[in-house]
């Protein structure tokens, strides 16, 4: 028999409520980051000390010799060893741990907490050689799952956290690019995907926009695009330069949000937030957004690029969240390996 979560009284928290912790995986060789790791390790180090003032720490790691490295680089940089708990993991092979990891669930009936662990493949690029060694972040988590005393759901379809944006009422929202794109689920159409959104995050209403950014080898992460502040209020990405190759992708993005509604048939308040512009050496768009933010528990770290929009973004946010710190994290070196800080954080709440 197959257990449905929502029907026990389960769904997908906003990323706001309290975490107790929250997921990294240490960068490590040059495919994500090549000839840059030294500055990466940097950033790093930044994220962590900002973060560790209000949630420990979970950091995937390679080996012993590495722990003590690491724990040798977090002493110089005066991050607190007793906020970091090592997880020592041989075989990850990428930083993007929103993506694989299991998206933690509350439970509205008990106050229970659950996991649901979605299959990964890579974003459906195994076959590229690039790609095909992050196949084996599929089972990461699995033996951490396996000593939960927490209960596991396991839908068996492909779905990366970035994907998925929930406002802790029951709206989920999502994008046509990624969830529908046949390099993930080929056999799901749009009506038995929202199925399985709904069964397994709790959702009651779903958010479809259609494309993500240019570029963004995700196909589409929400989390580039488009986030919850509150249970109301969106902020949307959004280009004013109608010669951007953006520009009519986030047009279109924000007046399907001016159309939807919330849960309760509201609806939302819609906050613009400026682009920054950034290109690679090869003179190709990067996927860069000050949506790709993480919320903490008393600051929010604002994936920022050097670009003349920073600031007037940052305060956009921090007028949203007044009761947390904003903090700017220079991202032009992680966008490099394709994300940015909300990419490779996953917030723990157990």
């Amino acid at each position: 028999m197959i257990i449905i979560p929502k029907e026990l009284g389960y769904y997908m928290p906003a990323e706001w409520e309290k975490h107790s912790a929250v997921w990294l995986a240490w960068p490590y060789g040059d495919i994500t980051f090549p000839n840059i790791l030294s500055e990466i390790e940097d950033t790093y180090c930044e994220i962590i000390k900002k973060i560790e003032v209000s949630e420990k720490i979970k950091l995937i790691i390679l080996s012993e010799f590495e722990k003590e490295r690491i724990s040798k680089l977090f002493i110089n940089y005066g991050i607190n060893i007793k906020n970091i708990t090592f997880y020592i993991k041989p075989d990850y092979a990428d930083v993007w741990v929103r993506d694989y990891a299991p998206i933690t669930l509350f439970n509205k009936k008990n106050d229970k907490l659950a996991f649901v662990k979605w299959n990964y493949n890579a974003y459906g690029k195994g076959d590229d050689p690039f790609f095909a060694d992050l196949l084996k972040d599929d089972k990461v988590f699995n033996d951490i799952l396996d000593k939960s005393k927490y209960e596991v759901f396991k839908p068996e379809i492909i779905l990366e956290g970035g994907a998925v944006e929930s406002n802790g009422k029951g709206t989920i929202m999502t994008t046509e690019q990624c969830l529908l794109n046949p390099n993930r689920n080929p056999d799901l159409d749009r009506s038995r995907t929202e199925i399985y959104l709904k069964a397994y995050l709790g959702a009651e209403n779903i958010i479809w926009l259609k494309d993500g950014l240019t570029n963004d080898h995700t196909d589409g992460h929400i989390d580039e695009i488009a986030r919850f502040v509150n249970s109301n209020t969106i902020v949307c990405a959004y280009e004013n330069n109608k010669k951007d190759e953006n520009y009519n992708i986030l047009k279109e993005n924000y007046n399907r949000f001016k159309k939807a509604t919330n849960e309760k048939g509201k609806k939302f308040k819609l906050v613009k937030l400026p682009m920054p512009h950034m290109n690679y050496k090869n003179g190709e768009k990067a996927p860069v957004s000050y949506a790709n933010f993480y919320i903490g528990n008393s600051v929010i770290l604002m994936s920022v690029f050097n670009d003349p929009n920073d600031k007037k973004a940052m305060k956009i946010i921090q007028s949203l969240f007044k009761k947390h710190k904003v903090i700017g994290i220079d991202c032009s070196q992680l966008i490099i390996g394709g994300g940015a800080i909300h990419c490779l954080t996953m917030q723990d709440y157990i």
